[in-house]
């Protein structure tokens, strides 16, 4: 047997050993519904920190965001600023959810909504928000470590192949063991994830030949890059402008990632913390005192530095290994050809996806030295991808089981019948994701990008349980059809269904989840005003009343609240937003590197720049403004799992 294919199968096989080693002791541990779905309300400090961080950067952060920057260069990177705008969702959210489900006993977030809405549609819209971010978002998952596992086997296993295999033991896990499985599974999958960008990117550095010899290459690149931004720049360092006006069917001028679409790229992604998978693991823990790490250090902090700096080396380094085959024939003393022999003539600048290949290939460097390390390396990626996949699997079983299954068929099911349910509620979620991802790729990568944007449309019901009482149940039923709507019809060719040809994908350049939150926003709030009622406004204020008592600002601290919404708007416009500009030039002329300061362009000092700002406006807002910190009062439940009996209770 090959060095590689074994050292592959040695590391596989370990890691598949502590899954189903997690996947027994869950199941063992498991006695009530809640212990199934919610971990019994018992994650830990550090499980939850780590699992938290590796379900919010899975596999497309490993694979895709180094390919996408190879592509598309650093207006694509402003992307890695999904390291604070994904937790900032739970900073807003995470800590008055948990007092809810702690006060109520909620296990699912549609139990929270309808409870406090009294609306069962809107349950039923919260269980179709998570099937449709979670199916594609696993399927895209799980077609990716077929993929990984084509490249690393040099094609003896398939796509399809690989994909189901790797399947079955996230499905075995998940399904036995639940909630407290996946945490503890992905405890270790975010360590072997920043194990994994960390390695990838020395070894992309020492295969360019340093430090100096990528700055000059991007230098290089720069020169003759042929796609231009309007003002003359190179697209791989500069942003196009703040906002572009495309005709139907054709591209953006020096590419996609204007200001506007940057910033609603940003808005996007903050969908993935406001998904419904989200609202149970806050509810799966002991207290909220993991939030503030979670979000700021490990977060913000930890993977900020793993993007900003090893998947930007990744990525631009991918042009001096042997990828790029135009540079290669232009600029051939800058080429350290170690990936051409692998991809056959194949050239990763072709625009049918190739971009994918890059992190594979950049694992194979190493096949011939150190097998092993590719071996280490490809369970790092299998594990970044798994993450996700794994707790999209086990929040929607939940949510299909006490939102369908509970409320509507048997809502005197037992706990060992619920627990029963969502087992199978959890193949049947990985069984479709895998044939869609098997048979429908188009269509995989349609759903994949409408996934995180669906998840966005969560935000107004959350600001309204967590915030504003204003917003009623009408509102916020009409609101999240209007986004969902939106979304759908400004995502790929979503206007051509209906024979409109006056748009095309992200109009204006802004991304469909903009579009989608605008339109939600608008209507929830507009319907909410004509719908008002006294008696269900005193309905909603017992929540809000509680929220106030157990998450209220101190006095003391209430007029830091306008400086903290400065921060926040100030860092939006400055950091992804229309002032991301200024960042082309203010370090430098991006055409001439000479100019360049410690040799960088200007775009990737200032990313770092507003990198170390988030971080700091995150510690503000999680810790002195106690959005993610401990209620100073005991937060009393009214039962442990009090499940549907509380929604039709007398609220005084």
């Amino acid at each position: 047997m090959d060095a590689k294919i074994l050292w592959l199968v040695v590391f596989v096989g370990c890691y598949w050993l502590y899954c189903l080693f997690w996947g027994l002791h869950g199941a063992r541990a498991t006695r009530t519904a809640s212990d199934y779905f919610v971990a019994g309300r018992r994650i830990s400090l550090w499980v939850f920190v780590l699992a938290a961080t590796a379900t919010s950067f899975s596999g497309w952060t490993f694979i895709g965001h180094p390919g996408m920057i190879y592509r598309d260069g650093f207006p694509y990177a402003y992307a890695s600023f999904f390291v604070i705008t994904i937790p900032l969702t739970g900073v807003l959210f995470l800590k008055r959810q948990w007092i809810l489900g702690k006060r109520f006993g909620f296990v699912t977030p549609g139990e929270m909504f309808h409870a406090y809405f009294r609306s069962d549609v809107i349950r039923l819209l919260v269980v179709l928000v998570a099937l449709v971010f979670s199916i594609p978002f696993v399927g895209v998952q799980l077609r990716a470590s077929g993929f990984l596992f084509n490249v690393l086997t040099d094609g003896a296993l398939s796509v399809e192949t690989g994909m189901w295999l790797l399947s079955l033991v996230v499905i075995v896990y998940v399904a036995s063991g639940g909630l407290r499985a996946v945490a503890y599974v992905d405890t270790v999958q975010a360590v072997l994830l920043a194990i994994g960008v960390v390695v990838i990117g020395i070894v992309t550095l020492q295969a360019v030949g340093g430090w100096h010899h990528l700055s000059a290459g991007i230098a290089r690149l720069v020169e003759l890059d042929p796609i231009r931004t309007p003002d003359g720049y190179s697209h791989y360092v500069a942003i196009p402008g703040v906002v572009q006006l495309i005709p139907s069917g054709e591209e953006a001028r020096g590419g996609a990632w204007t200001g506007m679409m940057i910033l609603t790229y940003g808005f996007a992604l903050m969908g993935v913390q406001s998904s419904p998978a989200f609202s149970m693991w806050a509810f799966a823990n002991t207290n909220p005192r993991p939030f503030a790490p979670q979000q700021v250090w490990a977060s913000a902090f930890a993977v900020g530095a793993l993007l900003f700096v090893f998947t930007a080396v990744q990525g631009l380094g991918g042009h001096l290994l042997g990828g790029d085959i135009q540079f290669m024939r232009e600029a051939p003393e800058m080429v350290h050809d170690v990936m051409g022999v692998a991809l056959h003539g194949t050239d990763l600048m072709a625009t049918d996806g190739r971009e994918g290949m890059l992190v594979p290939q950049l694992i194979n460097l190493m096949g011939h030295t150190m097998p092993w390390l590719v071996g280490l390396l490809a369970v790092c990626a299998l594990a970044a991808m798994q993450s996700t996949a794994a707790a999209y699997m086990s929040s929607a079983g939940g949510l299909l089981t006490r939102d369908l299954f509970k409320r509507f068929i048997r809502p005197d099911a037992s706990h060992a019948t619920q627990v029963r349910f969502g087992r199978w509620a959890v193949i049947l979620i990985v069984s479709a994701a895998l044939v869609v991802a098997s048979t429908s790729q188009d269509a995989l990568v349609l759903l994949g990008g409408l996934a995180v944007a669906y998840g966005l449309q969560m935000w107004p019901a959350l600001i309204a349980i967590c915030w504003w009482p204003f917003l009623t149940r009408f509102g916020i039923t009409a609101g999240l059809v209007a986004g969902l709507v939106v979304v759908t019809l400004t995502e790929a060719n979503g206007s051509q269904w209906l024979g409109i040809t006056a748009w095309g994908r992200w109009p204006l350049t802004i991304h469909s989840a903009g579009w989608g939150i605008l339109f939600n926003m608008v209507t929830a709030m507009g319907v909410s005003a004509l719908t008002w009622n006294r008696r269900e406004w005193a309905h909603r204020m017992v929540y809000h009343t509680y929220l106030r008592k157990h998450a209220g600002l101190p006095r003391r601290k209430r007029p830091f609240i306008p400086l903290a919404w400065v921060l926040v708007l100030v860092w939006f416009y400055c950091a992804i937003g229309p002032g991301a500009v200024l960042g082309n030039t203010l370090f430098g002329d991006p055409n001439d590197a000479t100019t360049w300061w410690l040799g960088l362009p200007s775009i990737w000092i200032w990313q770092i720049l507003w990198w170390g700002v988030g971080v700091g406006m995150m510690g503000f807002l999680a810790y002195f403004m106690e959005l993610s910190t401990v209620p100073p009062g005991e937060v009393e439940a009214l039962h442990e799992d009090i499940g549907d009996l509380h929604l039709d209770m007398e609220m005084p």
